[in-house]
């Protein structure tokens, strides 16, 4: 019999975009694409609803090569957004539940050495030519189950393991449901661009943007040498990270010393958090037309700290031309940190590398500047020249998942 391991991919929310649903299918197989291509050969088809990645190999190719073809391609699809599960699936060519038995066998092997012990069988007959129907399929694959596997116990309500069996164009079987990150395909949404800094929130808030479509640019304000190249280092690794799940992210840094050491010299003390932000915001949104970005975006969450309360907010949303989106507005810090966890990017955010953020923080910050004060302060600095200073420095990165290379005479595409 014909066999072959490919990986099948479930929708969620496209499913539901009607008329140009076609759209973000088609994204989604760009996207899985451009993840896989550089490790091997790999065939991507979608059919039935639902998208196959499909490992090309070769006569040559040892069992262990074979087997990291498919597991590159699972830990690459289970961390592309608009993918809501997949399996891993043996492809079978059509043929009596019989000779299904002992690629059936080997799965409930692979479950047993799990350490599962009970198991349901589900299936499912789109063909209708197929003899035996759904349910008895389930059956007679069941009872030949605990033929071969007395170990093994039937539980319909609260199995360790669903044996499913789908009879389409060829018969698929599976016992492994891995989920996905959902969301929509990166690509689908308007890039945006983020104020990156090194700490837990604006790489989640990245991630949660991606999620929504949105292809990631990032900004960062860097105060060297009150801040070491090892911060800046620090928030090209976050970017990195990011990029697993984003794709390919252009990251910008800002000279920001000379900036920040004239609002220090200019303004009130508890003023200083604030027209510091207004000034990164003001670069960021110029910055970010000449890229393309019709947003920014960060990881501002209500009420954490000084610059995040209302009234800190409505000051820094006075100086950008466009939509600043803050996706963790209403999360806590343990939920932040829980999604940081969860894409790998805690351990980095928490090394010991300060931004300039925390180097110029002054002891008492305004809680709710007025923005009357806030124009007062701001009225010693030559705002367009300091904007300009911090537009005429400013370095950009290609940032990958596995390199970060420096770009010269960046041009957005």
């Amino acid at each position: 019999m014909e066999t072959e391991e490919v990986i099948l991919l479930r929708f969620g929310e496209i499913a539901l975009k009607g008329l140009n649903r076609h759209r973000f299918e088609e994204q989604l197989i760009r996207n899985l694409a451009a993840q896989v291509k550089h490790h091997g050969r790999y065939e991507i088809q979608k059919r039935d609803g639902r998208v196959y990645i499909e490992p090309q190999y070769s006569e040559e190719m040892t069992l262990n090569q074979r087997r990291d073809l498919l597991e590159f391609a699972i830990d690459k699809a289970k961390k592309c957004f608009g993918v809501v599960s997949l399996s891993p699936v043996l492809k079978l060519t059509k043929s009596s539940i019989e000779d299904l038995m002992p690629y059936v066998c080997e799965l409930c092997e692979k479950e047993l050495r799990r350490g599962r012990r009970s198991f349901k069988v589900e299936a499912k007959r789109s063909d209708k030519s197929y003899p035996q129907n759904s349910p008895e399929i389930a059956a007679a694959v069941g009872e030949m189950i605990l033929d071969a596997h007395p170990e093994l116990h039937v539980d319909v309500h609260e199995p360790d393991f669903i044996l499913w069996i789908e009879v389409r164009d060829r018969i698929y079987i599976y016992s492994e449901i891995i989920a996905g990150p959902r969301g929509l395909p990166v690509g689908t949404s308007a890039k945006t661009m983020v104020l990156l800094s090194g700490g837990i929130d604006s790489p989640v808030a990245a991630y949660m943007m991606a999620s929504r479509g949105c292809p990631i640019e990032a900004i960062y304000f860097h105060t060297f040498p009150y801040t070491s190249d090892r911060a800046r280092d620090k928030v090209l690794k976050l970017a990195q990270i990011v990029s697993e799940y984003s794709g390919p992210i252009v990251a910008h840094v800002v000279d920001f010393t000379d900036i920040q050491l004239k609002i220090n010299e200019s303004c009130p003390e508890d003023l200083l958090t604030i027209v510091m932000r207004r000034m990164m915001m003001r670069i960021a949104d110029r910055y970010a037309e000449f890229c393309n970005c019709p947003s920014l975006l960060t990881g501002e969450s209500l009420g954490q700290v000084a610059s995040q309360t209302t009234e800190a907010i409505a000051a820094s949303n006075e100086v950008s031309s466009r939509p600043i989106f803050r996706p963790l507005i209403g999360l806590d810090k343990d939920q932040t940190i829980e999604i940081a966890r969860r894409i790998g990017s805690f351990e980095t955010s928490i090394l010991p590398y300060e931004d300039c953020c925390t180097v110029f923080v002054a002891k008492h910050p305004s809680t709710r500047p007025q923005i009357e004060k806030v124009h007062r302060a701001e009225a010693e600095l030559d705002i367009e020249a300091l904007v300009e200073m911090g537009l005429a420095k400013i370095s950009s990165y290609s940032v990958r998942s596995h390199k970060v290379s420096e770009i010269s005479n960046y041009r957005p595409r």
